[in-house]
């Protein structure tokens, strides 16, 4: 990894913001920000959709089994070509975590989900934040965005909270909500995502002396 490169992962509650917020910071950063979008080039190497992904990855799984069937399947050298690996949550990870370390060998880039704080936990340039917001400011915001009801939109807070969280306990072995997990933690209640760009992208320039 270039020694100039640096990484910044970003987990977020649902409906905080984090999404715009890391876009925001990317652009104030002068770096890309890799997120859903990157799921397309993994759905196509397991032949399945993004939408597919997505719910397998919100699987409860055996972390080890599964890990031990992808090893056999990709990690031996003796795999034939055009062979696709069993899609599971630990195997997605393992794709994804190859795409983005290549990724950050080559530029400086921010990491939105994926588990990023784990993959990258031990780059010496990396800066992990946690981003969140009250309950009921969340739930506003995603009643909004996709024209929900107030039951309706916390449902979809809690549910993809808990997807999100079901992932991250089965390919890091701990809660995504363990604040030892992150560089920083920041509750944006009542902050405009322009504010919170601008604070993380002052403090992350002085944390890494950019």
């Amino acid at each position: 990894m270039d020694n100039n490169n640096f990484i910044i992962t970003i987990n977020r509650e649902c409906g905080s913001g984090g999404g715009e917020i890391a876009r925001k910071l990317g652009e104030k950063l002068g770096v890309k920000v890799y997120g859903r979008a990157m799921l397309e080039g993994i759905a196509e190497q397991f032949d399945m959709t993004v939408e597919n992904i997505e719910r397998i990855k919100a699987q409860k799984s055996n972390w080890w089994n599964d890990f031990c069937r992808f090893y056999q399947k990709f990690g031996a050298a003796s795999y034939k070509v055009g062979d696709r690996p069993a899609a599971t949550p630990v195997s997605i990870y393992y794709a994804e975590a190859r795409i983005l370390k290549e990724l950050a060998e080559k530029e400086s880039c921010i990491i939105l989900g994926r588990a990023g704080f784990n993959i990258f936990r031990d780059y010496p340039n990396a800066m992990h934040i946690f981003i969140r917001a009250d309950r009921d400011a969340r739930i506003e915001r995603i009643a909004r965005k996709q024209n929900l009801g107030t039951d309706e939109a916390a449902k979809v807070v809690d549910r993809i909270d808990a997807e999100r969280d079901t992932f991250v306990k089965t390919v890091a072995g701990t809660s995504r909500y363990d604040a030892h997990n992150y560089d920083f933690v920041i509750n944006v209640t009542g902050m405009t995502t322009d504010a919170v760009a601008s604070f993380l992208a002052q403090n992350i320039s002085h944390k890494l002396s950019l």
